[in-house]
């Protein structure tokens, strides 16, 4: 018994560590995870459903409401009545009281505990602002499910952009990795031939000036791997410390999101998510100023209540033979709005203003998108243009480099133009990995503005 505890609880770290490191992901899987678990994507879901019951309570308010209340009191001191202040008959008088118009006698009426229980209906007959509320509450629905689409967008964005960041910074990595090696081993012979006597002291210095920029570039690349991928995680509601693998490569990746097909879909603005919030404020500001002329209406409510009143000197109100009293009162209020001060005319006109403004914002919304759209339909051209560029140009400084690294091993070329060659090699990869992304990145700011 002992020896299989003691080989579970060896088991079980290896277990636990293969678990965490079964979350691996293409860009289409991260996308779909992170819009069910983002946490602004959650919080959106969530307002939806805040809407909805924000709807349902406005509806609510000019439906029946029936209230209930019950009221004790208990006199410790009774206030008393002066006899003959107040006329009684001889017959109820104590014993011995002689009804004599000079004599005052203090009676106390009534007991000292006494309970009333009551229950009223209230009904709302006519309100303006309260139609103009359940009008308005559409709108808001309409808003929330419009920001969800808008928050939905945006984490998509932000998780392929945080995508293709970590693919980068594992290529920079690679890519880092493979230079250190084709540097040391250079620095190596070059070290060897200069102990030898046969080369300079400068060609050794040349090449460690490089080689220490290359270890540079690495060391920040494999931090830089860290972070992104924290950052892919935070976007997608990992925890950030969780082992996600990334299973796309960049350059499959890039070639995928080349479609100049998508430069001829056609554009609706309608269906533009900005478009629509935009005209979800109209629709707001045109609610408020319906409700600002609803002010100047009457509004007319009423009410029915039944209740029940019991009296007696101890508290005996609970027991079957209790007696009590009923009552019942029926009740209209109406209340006309007659003079303000103009207070309502100032209300109301500045309501308009506001929907002014309004349709002035959406009128300029609809022109910055359809800016936008052709901003983002030129930057989505140039990147495949520089992605092809720099792909031609990291062949053409491969073979550089690679040219220079013969010249130099025959003593053709010296150590600074090998440096040169490996400089300019080095940041050309660095562009092509960055067009790659850029390819990437833009393709989606193109579809989020098509909506597609």
């Amino acid at each position: 018994m002992r020896t299989t505890i003691i080989s579970l609880l060896l088991i079980l770290p290896w277990f636990s560590q293969a678990q965490e490191s079964t979350n691996s992901f293409s860009l289409d899987e991260a996308i779909i995870y992170a819009l069910q678990n983002n946490y602004k994507a959650i919080n959106a879901d969530r307002d939806i459903v805040d809407a909805q019951k924000q709807k349902w309570e406005t509806i609510a308010g000019g439906l029946p409401q029936i209230d209930g209340a019950v009221n004790y009191q208990n006199q410790l001191k009774q206030p008393q009545a002066q006899f003959p202040s107040i006329l009684i008959p001889e017959e109820f008088l104590p014993p011995g009281v002689v009804q004599d118009p000079n004599v005052f006698v203090p009676i106390i009426f009534g007991q000292p505990q006494q309970v009333t229980a009551t229950a009223t209906l209230k009904q709302q007959i006519f309100d303006g602002s309260y139609i103009v509320g359940v009008q308005a509450t559409k709108a808001f629905l309409s808003y929330s499910q419009n920001n969800k689409e808008k928050t939905d967008l945006d984490v998509r964005k932000a998780v392929v952009e945080a995508y293709g960041n970590v693919l980068l910074a594992q290529e920079s990595v690679l890519i880092s990795e493979n230079n250190k090696a084709t540097l040391e081993k250079n620095l190596y012979e070059t070290k060897r031939i200069f102990e030898n006597g046969l080369g300079d002291e400068e060609s050794v210095d040349q090449l460690q000036i490089t080689l220490s920029s290359v270890e540079n570039q690495l060391k920040n690349a494999k931090r830089l791997e860290k972070i992104t991928l924290q950052m892919l995680n935070l976007m997608m509601g990992l925890p950030i410390e969780s082992p996600t693998i990334l299973t796309e490569n960049l350059d499959d990746l890039a070639q995928e999101k080349i479609d100049l097909g998508l430069l001829d879909t056609e554009f609706k603005m309608e269906n533009n998510v900005d478009f629509k919030l935009a005209d979800n404020l109209n629709e707001q500001r045109f609610y408020e100023l319906k409700l600002a002329k609803s002010r100047a209406l009457p509004t007319l409510n009423a009410f029915i209540n039944y209740g029940g009143l019991s009296f007696g000197d101890s508290f005996t109100f609970l027991d079957s033979g209790q007696e009590w009293f009923g009552f019942s009162t029926f009740g209209v209020d109406l209340n006309i709005p007659i003079f303000s001060s103009f207070k309502r005319s100032a209300s109301t006109q500045r309501a308009k203003i506001a929907l002014e403004k309004a349709k002035t914002q959406l009128t300029e919304a609809e022109e910055q998108i359809r800016l936008q759209l052709e901003n983002a339909k030129s930057d989505y051209i140039l990147s495949i243009e520089e992605y092809g560029t720099s792909k031609e140009n990291l062949k053409l400084a491969e073979r550089i480099e690679n040219k220079n690294q013969i010249k130099y091993s025959e003593g053709i070329a010296t150590s600074f133009e090998l440096r040169q060659a490996q400089t300019q090699l080095y940041t050309t990869q660095q562009e092509y990995l960055q067009s790659m992304v850029d390819v990437i990145n833009r393709k989606t700011e193109l579809e989020t503005i098509l909506n597609q």
